[in-house]
């Protein structure tokens, strides 16, 4: 059967305007149902104005079933009557969606025009010749007419707003409302004969609902998934409808209602899948198309930061990736120093602090879950009250990044290990809520990196002491024993040397034969740390003795001062060892201050996050973002009064066998290190361009018995070597 006998098929005519009148009082129910729904929710201006239209256009649609139903003249003229009075609701409410200050005159104007015209189109509506071919044209322009020009404002004062939030909700509604006014456009052409299936009323309802969100919400990019699955879902079931009212319109008539129905479910069922998967990805595309690009920048971003080992090469793969995105002109990336404060570790755009002092930001930290936005705080209008107000006085302190949005990189036990500022100064408001939990997976996947990180470079040291280890075994064979007999037999000849010259040169044998043995024992050490005899001590009484043994050096031009703590916890740790690395870092000192200068040697208690030292948590750990779980230390610094660390040479100040000095090792402060470290202890070293330098062991308290040292006389008269590389 040809499309032209269905279209003028009495029963078939019959049959869609029966389709209509049901379709448009289901709508009609619907849209009372969301009127009511928006009362309930609010009473501002906006929400009186939704509801009025929606309950206009309940009416509207109420009034077009029963009279298509009854075919009643009263229902008939009402529809006329309301049909007149749509475009007047929806210009109201359309102005009121954007604030009033913008494009305050194009408002007036809009609002005048539609009153003008509206009261001679009611009476002509109304009016004895409102079925006249003139009367329904003029009525016709007049509401679609009006209804395009509020559509149309509405999407110009919304460009014109620096938010991008309020310009993608902006396209969205008029997108949406477009079509809506477009089918129920094409409902009006059965006047001319043409019946079609209902499709703008469908639409009309769906505008309805999108808008009262948009309404209800400060941002219609919240509803991404629930306004993309909308969409989808929509269009899913028109094809879904559009097959099976084709099988019914041009194969019923030969009976097989069940067969009709069945054909169109499985060809619906075939094309299901791919038909979905592209209509979602042409509407996010279409409608959504920064934050398309952002889910892909950010899904290639995760990829890459899972394969990267190294922290330089994660900061840089994550700045280079958010670059890339075209969604941020700043970007920040601090790493937490175990401390008290925030490195700067890489940034790009506008000019980030080089560090942050934790007491600084601790509002901002307090109050930062997996993210904070900091120009949502300063909009809000809690500012005035406390929690806001310390949050805007903690940013000032992020100079150009004061209106970022702040993300969390938490480690394996959900401490602070880091945070991302990332901000886009060219527009307001430029990351949506749902945006801002994709960046929250990107600073999540840094957070794992950063662990995959420690684990890798564990595995690095692990593989380079097992190969020295190796080496070391084969190296003590070799060399020690050839160089004991070297020894004895320059000690030989020189015993029977009588020319002084010969005398000479067979002291500098002897000389460098001391040196390449001491270079060998520091690599077997290294290779094969001795863990010593650790014991509870007091850390006090070490530093003590080691100034006793150092002064006895009779270092000229050097002063040791002492500055200890009192009531310090106690340590565990070997004193040989610890004396060892006190010593280690003393003679740096007297050697970078050219032998003239002063060193002061100090002791502290304090707290430090315990992921700083890399404990484990204890096992009554409270879980949250705000809680950080602290462990007791004790410092033992060593300050001296010389030129400091070059920024190159401190990148490699713990690397073995990297050395500055002409006759070093280089493995002096890499042994130093492992001591520290087998004892759950860190280093750290504070240095200044011609301010001096400051080593300090960090050690963590014990709760053990105290140890008893040994008589002063017992103690064995050190001599500083040259251990320290």
């Amino acid at each position: 059967m040809r499309g032209s006998d269905v279209a003028h098929d009495p029963e078939n005519e019959d049959a869609v305007e029966e389709l209509r009148a049901r379709t448009t009082l289901f709508c009609g129910v619907v849209a009372f149902a969301i009127a009511l729904s928006m009362l309930l929710r609010g009473r501002r201006r906006v929400h009186w104005l939704f509801a009025a239209f929606a309950v206009q256009l309940a009416a509207w649609y109420t009034s077009q079933s029963l009279a298509d139903l009854l075919q009643s003249e009263i229902y008939k003229r009402a529809t006329a009557a309301l049909t007149v009075l749509l475009p007047q609701f929806a210009v109201h409410l359309f102005q009121a969606i954007i604030p009033l200050e913008i494009g305050a005159n194009e408002q007036s104007r809009l609002r005048r025009a539609s009153a003008f015209l509206g009261a001679p189109m009611l009476v002509l509506a109304l009016s004895p010749y409102h079925k006249h071919p003139v009367s329904l044209t003029l009525v016709y322009l007049y509401v679609f007419g009006l209804l395009a020009a509020a559509l149309v404002s509405l999407w110009l004062r919304g460009q014109r707003s620096p938010s991008r939030a309020v310009r993608d909700r902006v396209r969205f509604l008029v997108a949406v409302g477009g079509l809506a006014m477009t089918f129920t456009l094409a409902d009006f052409l059965s006047y001319l004969g043409l019946y079609l299936p209902p499709i703008g009323a469908v639409l009309a309802i769906v505008f309805l609902f999108v808008l009262a969100e948009s309404v209800t919400r400060p941002r219609l990019a919240d509803l991404y998934e629930l306004v993309g699955r909308l969409i989808v879902s929509t269009a899913l079931a028109f094809a879904l409808a559009g097959i099976f009212y084709g099988f019914i319109m041009y194969l019923g008539r030969y009976g097989a209602m069940y067969f009709n129905a069945t054909l169109a479910a499985i060809v619906f069922l075939v094309l299901f899948e791919p038909l979905e998967n592209m209509v979602r990805t042409r509407t996010h595309q279409f409608f959504f198309r920064e934050r398309y690009d952002l889910e892909t920048s950010v899904t290639n971003l995760k990829r890459r930061l899972a394969h990267a080992l190294e922290v330089d090469e994660m900061v840089d793969t994550l700045l280079s990736g958010l670059e890339k995105s075209r969604r941020i002109t700043s970007c920040a990336v601090y790493l937490f120093d175990g401390e008290n404060g925030f490195d700067l570790a890489g940034s790009i755009g506008g000019a980030a602090p080089k560090r942050l002092e934790s007491s600084a930001v601790r509002p901002i930290l307090d109050h930062l879950d997996r993210s904070l936005s900091l120009e949502e705080a300063a909009r809000d209008p809690e500012a005035r009250g406390n929690k806001n107000a310390t949050i805007l006085a903690a940013a000032a302190n992020l100079g150009d990044l004061k209106t970022a949005v702040v993300l969390a990189i938490r480690g394996e036990n959900e401490d602070l290990v880091g945070i991302v500022c990332i901000a886009d100064d060219r527009v307001k408001d430029a990351f949506t809520p749902e945006e801002i939990v994709l960046l929250e997976t990107v600073a999540a996947q840094l957070g794992v990196a950063l662990a995959n990180s420690r684990v890798y470079a564990r595995m690095k040291e692990r593989d380079r002491l097992a190969a020295l280890g190796s080496m070391a075994a084969g190296l003590a064979h070799e060399v020690k024993n050839p160089l004991g007999a070297i020894k004895g037999a320059a000690q030989l000849l020189e015993e029977s040397a009588a020319d002084p010259s010969a005398r000479e040169f067979i002291g500098i044998i002897l000389e460098e034969t001391d040196r390449l043995n001491r270079v060998v024992g520091s690599f077997l050490d290294y290779a094969r740390p001795n863990s010593g005899d650790p014991a509870p001590l007091d850390a006090n009484a070490t530093v003590r003795r080691t100034a006793q043994i150092l002064e006895s050096q009779q270092l000229e031009g050097i002063e040791i001062v002492l500055e200890l703590g009192d009531d310090l916890p106690r340590v565990k740790i070997d004193p040989e060892q610890l004396r060892q690395v006190i010593i280690n870092f003393v003679q740096n000192a007297v050697q970078a201050m050219n032998g003239h200068g002063t060193v002061t040697i100090s002791t502290s208690h304090r707290k430090v996050a315990r992921a700083a030292l890399g404990a484990p948590p204890p096992s009554d750990r409270v879980s949250g973002p705000q809680r950080v779980d602290t462990i007791d230390v004790v410092d033992v610094s060593v300050r001296d009064t010389g030129p400091g660390i070059a920024p190159k040479v401190l990148k490699n100040l713990f690397v073995p066998f990297f050395t500055t000095k002409d006759q070093g090792t280089g493995l002096g402060l890499a042994i130093s290190q492992r001591i520290v470290q087998n004892v759950g202890g860190t280093i750290d070293v504070q240095t200044q361009s011609g301010a001096g330098t400051k080593f300090t062991i960090v050690l963590p308290a014990t709760s053990e018995t105290p140890f008893t040292p040994a008589p002063p006389e017992a103690e064995p008269k050190a001599k500083i070597e040259d251990a320290a590389g």
